[in-house]
C-alpha cells in the first residue's frame, strides 16, 4: 500500500520523515534501501561542487535548489547513521550547534571582540586542541583525503606552517620551483615514468606553496584559468573556417590572439 505524502508546509522535519519513508524495508524505495555512507559520498561532494558553481554563476534559483540538495545529503546519512544506532540528525544539529557556540566566545562569550583576521588564527587554534583531545598525533591530522589535490596541498602547506615549518617568504617556494622544473626536464630525459611523475608532483606543490606565500588561492587561481581558456577556445572554435586540427600552429595562434583580445 502506498504512503500519503507529508502535509505542507514542508521543512526539515518533513525531508527527516521523507528519508525515514524511502529507507522503509517495506514500503520504501528499493535504490535508496540499498544505499550506503560509501555510495552516497560521491552525491554528498558533487552537491558541494554544485552549489559552488551556483555561487559562482550568482544564481539564487539554483542556489536554492542545490542547497537543498546538499541539505538532502545531510539527512541522509543522518538517517544511514540512525538505522545502525550511531547517531541522529538531531545530535547532528546538536554537536555543529555546541561547536559554533564554543568557537565563538566573542558573542556568546566575554572574550574580546576580534576582527575577521584574528578570528580566523583563534579558530584555528580551537580546532588544534580539539583534535588533540581527541588523540592527534600530528600537526596535518585530520585533513580530509578527499579533498581536491590542489586544495588539500594548501592546507596541508598551511598546516605545516603554523607549527613554524615553512618559508620565511615567497622567494624560497618561488626558488623550490626552478629546482624542481630542473629535477622534471632531468626525469624526462631518463625516461623513468615513476620518477616523472614524482617531480612533476613536487613542482605542483612547489606552485601551491609560492601561490599560498603571494596571497593567491591555488583551486579559484586554476579554475578561473580554466574557464578563461574554455572560453577563449570556443572562440577559436567559432572563428575558424575548417577544422582546428587542418590549421597551422600560426593559424591556430593568430586565431588564439583574436580570442584573448575578446575574452
Amino acid at each position: 500500500m502506498p504512503l500519503s505524502p507529508p502535509p505542507r508546509p514542508y521543512g526539515s522535519e518533513t525531508l527527516i520523515q521523507i528519508l525515514a519513508d524511502l529507507r522503509d524495508p517495506v514500503n520504501g524505495c528499493p535504490w535508496d534501501r540499498e544505499q550506503s555512507f560509501e555510495t552516497i559520498a560521491p552525491y554528498t561532494i558533487e552537491e558541494a561542487y554544485e552549489v559552488a558553481d551556483a555561487i559562482a554563476r550568482n544564481n539564487m534559483a539554483d542556489l536554492k535548489s542545490e542547497l537543498g540538495d546538499l541539505f538532502l545529503q545531510v539527512i541522509y546519512h543522518s538517517r544511514i547513521a540512525e538505522e545502525v544506532g550511531a547517531f541522529t540528525f538531531a545530535d547532528v544539529a546538536e554537536a555543529i550547534s555546541v561547536k559554533m557556540i564554543e568557537r565563538h566566545p566573542h558573542v556568546y562569550g566575554d572574550a574580546p571582540e576580534r576582527d575577521s583576521k584574528s578570528q580566523t588564527s583563534a579558530w584555528e587554534e580551537m580546532k588544534a586542541a580539539e583534535r588533540a583531545q581527541v588523540g592527534a598525533q600530528s600537526a596535518l591530522d585530520g585533513v580530509a583525503l578527499a579533498l581536491p589535490a590542489l586544495q588539500r596541498a594548501e592546507k596541508i602547506q598551511r598546516r605545516a606552517a603554523r607549527v613554524g615549518f615553512d618559508w620565511p617568504d615567497a622567494n624560497g617556494p618561488r626558488a623550490k620551483i626552478d629546482e624542481e622544473l630542473a629535477e622534471c626536464a632531468s626525469a624526462l630525459s631518463e625516461e623513468d615514468a615513476a620518477a616523472i611523475e614524482g617531480e612533476f608532483g613536487d613542482l605542483l606543490f612547489s606552485v601551491v606553496n609560492w601561490a599560498r606565500h603571494c596571497g593567491v588561492d591555488p583551486e579559484t587561481a586554476l579554475r578561473r584559468a580554466t574557464e578563461r581558456f574554455e572560453a577563449r577556445f570556443r572562440r577559436v572554435e567559432a572563428r575558424a573556417s575548417q577544422p582546428l586540427a587542418s590549421l597551422s600552429l600560426d593559424e591556430l595562434e593568430e586565431l588564439w590572439q583574436l580570442a584573448k583580445r575578446e575574452v
